[in-house]
């Protein structure tokens, strides 16, 4: 197999990566208006945080034992092909949920099962088009691009949740869910006048066989494993998660129970928080970062774990600087995880692109029950506020650390290996096939 796989990307990458990202950014809401309405239905029909949960769980699943075989795949195929047939085959699963509802023979297991398999397509959707962004897209320009993304996610995190409930009161629920298949369908539309560059890559091994597809899945935990500082950074990004999440999902209990405030309240401080993601997505799209985004990535992550350490050592009366604090970690997970995104397009080989971000989704998803397994007990034990301390203080201090470790310093050299020559990718035309 190559050891990498460069490429020059043309002056005019501009229209069609932004053709396509808008087609994305328009899936994307669509996703969470789905999302958002069907969790409600949930909640209406069954009042069971048990079915919540479990819904919950079915959409992670997905995501942490079939990511690494979805990125193989996404590595050994077209990439274009399979954002477009992962968009169709979410469409057709909304579109048959879409008929129960208008039927009324919905039940809450194809509930479940609508979110399993728009959840197992964007298993594979996802890295294709992450995979794709560093053939598009210019090194020196990922970081931006990643702020962009990272506002557009706060945004729709803002609008999407009064967007639905706006919907649900106007329109009934196969109408609603309706709004995601056409969604769907811009994002196709998108895709299929740009040729989405392809890597070259090897498909024959130093025997001169193919290289199967199982080997391919093995060379790319190989890869990671042989790679200090790409194996710490993926580790960080899972930390992350177990440390972070559980706190966000602690928020209610924390302005019910130690602020003494009440849903308004609730509504101040995520509503905070989504301004200071678009805020610092904005800076980072305009700024870009140091030179180093690895720098910008460990500096940003003390810059988060600080103020989710210091909202659990306010006293009860102090809710107003709670929303000074999360202003700011909101303003910081952009810096973050923009920056950690862009420096893994920038520096790790596009051929396996599509497995190292898998890899790295699944790590960080999984985390996430386990932290919130572990959070939940802890914060009845010791109050809820002992989680942010907790979470807090290590996530600054992963940052710290961070500097002190010249793999993850220098990760942005790349790994060791011979270089082929460069080859130009066109940005429009036939898509380059693997080679």
């Amino acid at each position: 197999m190559a050891e990498q796989s460069l490429v020059v990307i043309g002056k005019n990458w501009k229209k069609p990566f932004f053709l396509v990202w808008t087609g994305q950014a328009f899936s994307l809401l669509g996703s969470q208006l789905v999302q958002f309405a069907l969790i409600w239905y949930l909640t209406k029909q069954t009042g069971s945080a048990t079915v919540l949960a479990t819904a919950t769980l079915v959409g992670m699943l997905p995501y942490i034992f079939l990511g690494p075989i979805a990125g193989s795949f996404v590595d050994r195929s077209n990439r274009r092909r399979i954002m477009i047939l992962a968009d169709i085959a979410i469409a057709l699963a909304t579109l048959l949920l879409v008929g129960l509802f208008a039927l009324g023979w919905v039940q809450i297991w194809h509930i479940y099962a609508l979110m399993l398999l728009r959840s197992l397509g964007q298993s594979f959707h996802s890295p294709a088009f992450a995979a794709s962004t560093s053939l598009m897209v210019p090194k020196e320009h990922l970081a931006r691009i990643q702020g962009i993304n990272q506002m557009l996610n706060g945004g729709l995190n803002i609008v999407s949740a009064p967007l639905g409930a706006l919907l649900l009161e106007l329109l009934p629920m196969q109408a609603v869910l309706s709004v995601d298949i056409i969604t769907a369908l811009i994002a196709v539309a998108s895709v299929l006048p740009v040729a989405i560059p392809q890597p070259r890559r090897e498909l024959n091994g130093v025997d001169g066989k193919p290289i199967g597809f199982w080997a391919d899945f093995r060379e790319g935990f190989r890869y990671v494993l042989g790679w200090p500082g790409l194996l710490i950074v993926i580790l960080m990004a899972a930390l992350i998660n177990f440390l972070l999440t559980p706190a966000s999902a602690l928020i209610p209990l924390l302005i019910t129970e130690h602020f003494g405030k009440g849903v308004v309240q609730l509504g101040w401080f995520e509503g905070i928080s989504g301004v200071g993601v678009i805020v610092g997505g904005l800076l980072l799209g305009a700024w870009g970062g140091f030179k180093k985004r690895i720098v910008t990535t460990m500096a940003g992550l003390v810059g988060l774990g600080l103020p989710f350490a210091f909202i659990g050592f306010l006293p009860p009366n102090g809710f107003m600087i709670s929303l000074g604090l999360v202003l700011a970690a909101g303003f910081m997970i952009p810096i973050v995880n923009g920056s950690l995104d862009a420096t893994m397009q920038a520096t790790v080989d596009p051929s396996r692109q599509g497995r190292i971000f898998t890899l790295t989704g699944s790590l960080a998803t999984g985390m996430t029950p386990m932290g919130l397994l572990i959070a939940g007990p802890l914060a009845d034990l010791l109050g809820v506020q002992s989680w942010f301390i907790v979470g807090g203080l290590l996530c600054a201090a992963m940052g710290v650390a961070g500097f002190f470790i010249p793999s993850v310093m220098n990760i942005e050299a790349g790994r060791p290996e011979k270089h082929p020559p460069s080859v130009e990718i066109p940005q429009t035309g036939e898509v380059n096939k693997a080679v």
